[in-house]
Parts: structure tokens; C-alpha cells; sequence
């Protein structure tokens, strides 16, 4: 399993909390074994192959970070959601989001232009092109104004 996938499995977790009476813990033990993603295999490609250990404490670091700093997470998007109340925001598009602004703000091994290229990338799966544009506009505005040095790591799209 790519890095990429077990990033979108996290995007996937992440949007699941919005409806799993389960502690973060529990949907994690429950969702990356292999029954589960067997069962998933058959809905969606990305769960053919579970992950190894390397990628399995990769989601479990990203899903427990942005259950813990969820409410951080959501205040800088709905900051730099101008004109657009929080409420508004697809789910899947605001599990991106967080996703990747806790890998800019609390993996410093991943480059912020990763993190945002590959939110896009996996927001162009599930999301509209208006979607996928908004998410890449606030991505891009939050590094540019809350990351030091960040107008050296990313490039504008």
C-alpha cells in the first residue's frame, strides 16, 4: 500500500467519525483489519490490500491528530472559508482539509506542497471541480499565511 492510499483511507476514517458513535480507537481497531477491508475491497479498490504496520500507525497517527485537534483544524478552515460558514462545507471536503493541515502542521517529514497536491488529488475523486478548487484556495491561503517559510515549499496552482 502507497502512501497516497493510506492517505485517502485516512481521509475516509476522518469523514467516519462524523458518524460512528465509536471511540477513535474503536473505529480504528474495527476498520484497518483485514476482514474489514475485505468487506470494503468489494465497494472500493483502495482496500484490496490492508496496510502494512508502517502504513497502518501512519492512519491511526493522522485519524487520532485530527480527532485531537479538530477544533484547531476547523476554526483555520472556516477562516479561510470566506463567505462560506462552516456548516456549508461538504463533509468529505472538510475531512480533506483536515487531513492535510494536520500533516502540515504536525509532520514536518511531509513537504506542505505534498499535502496539499494530494488533498487536491484525492478531492477530485469525490468532489466537484468547484469543490476540489475551494479546498485547493484554502489549503494554499492557510500555508501561504500561518506556515513560516511556506511561500519557499509550495508552488500556486
Amino acid at each position: 500500500m502507497t502512501r497516497n492510499t493510506a492517505r485517502e483511507i485516512a481521509v475516509h476514517l476522518s469523514y467516519e467519525m462524523n458518524f460512528s458513535d465509536c471511540s477513535i480507537g474503536e473505529l480504528l481497531d474495527k476498520r484497518l483489519t483485514q476482514e474489514s477491508f475485505a468487506e470494503l475491497a468489494e465497494e472500493d479498490p483502495i482496500y484490496r490490500e490492508a496496510p502494512g504496520a508502517k502504513q497502518d500507525a501512519y492512519i491511526r497517527r493522522l485519524v487520532c491528530g485530527v480527532a485531537e485537534h479538530a477544533a484547531e483544524l476547523d476554526a483555520y478552515i472556516a477562516k479561510y472559508a470566506v463567505g462560506w460558514s462552516f456548516s456549508r462545507i461538504p463533509l468529505v471536503a472538510s475531512a480533506i482539509m483536515r487531513v492535510a493541515m494536520f500533516e502540515i502542521l504536525y509532520m514536518p517529514d511531509i513537504p506542505d506542497g505534498a499535502a496539499i497536491n494530494e488533498a487536491v488529488e484525492i478531492a477530485k475523486k469525490y468532489e466537484s471541480p468547484e469543490t476540489v478548487k475551494f479546498i485547493n484556495g484554502i489549503l494554499g491561503s492557510f500555508v501561504r499565511r500561518e506556515i513560516p517559510d511556506a511561500a519557499e515549499q509550495i508552488r500556486p496552482e
